[in-house]
């Protein structure tokens, strides 16, 4: 810790849309209470019930739900999102309204909002953090990528969870021709530890992101597991009050897992499958893992992500409706995900909070 830093209090706002934004939080918090300074919790939903059973003695504030929801067929997930619209921008303007009045509550010397568009403020520094600064949408990604960029531009900097330079995990995403924002690439960020430890479990199965789309993927795998010959932990992603556990077989089931038996697990386990969600690919590469990717129907960036891997001989991947267990097998012909190392300086980073504003 370092006790020459004025202490300052920090409000962390990650986005509940599946479990993503909020884990990449956790080293984000961790560090701000390593530097002196004191964070403050604001989300919403799963999001939300997840950080409070990381961080139970910190403060946390509850912001108004996006309501996203995913389509049940991945065709219509574009008009899905333009129908929830309405909802999502009453949903930021309440935001607004409710930052403003934080600030003077709750004395608060700076913003961090992972992809809350509405957790901004002129009166203190303000911090967003993404790795879309393009945001894929098909044939209009020109213009949700111009959109998402005129609101990076209110902010005081731009954090992208990745490295500037190539090699780097998402590409076209995270990285703009002709930047005219203020980007700070801190590196990839994880909750991850690699550990050297004994395998338990030759497949780990974790779902995440909102529904009907992570029931609908439970309900496959949950088919197609009996075929698999070998020991399966399976995360179902759902975050409820109690953590259950059951044995049915050759796979131990949970609920959920808080993050510390989850490193445990991801390191106990020799092969993962999972969504292509940039969280979980940034957790992969911290583990050095090897993994099997089933990108969310009609979501485009998981999409891209798993086509960009896939191309570079990293990990393979297929759609949702297809999958059987015998993909499993492509496996081994990808080298699978490796750590990209960066000079994360989480003082020099903080300082943003120490400039006036």
């Amino acid at each position: 810790m370092n006790l020459n830093t004025p202490s300052k209090t920090i409000l962390v706002a990650p986005l509940n849309w599946g479990l993503g934004h909020a884990t990449r939080c956790i080293p984000i918090i961790k560090a701000l209470q390593d530097n002196n300074h004191i964070p403050v919790i604001a989300s919403d939903g799963i999001a939300l019930d997840l950080l409070k059973k990381e961080f139970p003695y910190l403060k946390f504030l509850e912001l108004p739900s996006y309501e996203i929801e995913y389509a049940k067929n991945g065709k219509h997930f574009k008009w899905k999102l333009l129908k929830n619209c309405p909802k999502m921008i009453e949903a930021i303007l309440e935001e607004k309204r409710l930052v403003k009045k934080w600030i003077k509550k709750h004395d608060i010397d700076g913003i961090i909002s992972d992809n809350r568009l509405g957790v901004y403020s002129k009166k203190v520094p303000s911090v967003f953090i993404t790795h879309q600064l393009n945001v894929m949408t098909g044939n209009t990604t020109w213009l949700t990528s111009l959109l998402h960029q005129n609101i990076i531009k209110k902010y005081t900097e731009c954090w992208v969870p990745d490295v500037a330079e190539k090699p780097n995990l998402a590409g076209e995403l995270s990285h703009l021709k002709n930047p005219d924002l203020n980007i700070r690439y801190i590196g990839p960020l994880s909750r991850m530890h690699p550990k050297k430890t004994a395998e338990k479990y030759d497949l780990m199965i974790i779902l995440s992101g909102p529904e009907p789309q992570r029931g609908m993927l439970e309900e496959k795998l949950k088919k197609e597991i009996p075929l698999y010959n070998g020991n399966i932990l399976f995360i179902k992603g759902i975050i409820e009050k109690e953590q259950k556990k059951e044995q049915k077989d050759n796979v131990t089931f949970y609920n959920f897992m808080h993050s510390r038996q989850l490193d445990q697990a991801f390191n106990e386990s020799r092969l993962i499958v999972c969504r292509s969600g940039y969280t979980s690919i940034m957790d992969l590469a911290k583990l050095n893992k090897k993994a099997f990717f089933i990108p969310t129907p009609g979501q485009y960036e998981q999409e891209y992500l798993a086509k960009k891997l896939k191309k570079e001989g990293l990990v393979p991947y297929i759609e949702q409706d297809l999958f059987t267990i015998k993909n499993l097998d492509e496996i081994n012909d990808y080298k699978g995900l490796s750590e990209i190392k960066s000079d994360l300086n989480w003082p020099e980073i903080f300082n943003v909070f120490l400039n006036k504003h």
